[in-house]
């Protein structure tokens, strides 16, 4: 996956990795990728609703060692 851009919003609590991730991808042409790292177990479904709404896609989601990753392809 071609990653344009590596967001951490590690120990930020809802509703901040959003907040971070809509300024970011503000940043980003259409069909980049950006890769977001969050803690906030709250992000799972507001990232994936979030990305929903603003007409981006979730590509993937994992979690490791308590790190939830995402790819959002910028729509």
């Amino acid at each position: 996956m071609n990653v344009t851009k590596v967001l951490n919003a590690k120990g930020l609590a809802c509703p901040m990795p959003i907040v971070k991730t809509k300024k970011a991808i503000n940043e980003l042409e259409t069909g980049e990728i950006i890769e977001i790292h969050a803690t906030d177990k709250g992000a799972k479904s507001d990232l994936a609703a979030w990305a929903k709404s603003g007409g981006h896609e979730l590509l993937k989601d994992t979690e490791e060692d308590g790190v939830l990753k995402f790819w959002v392809k910028k729509g």
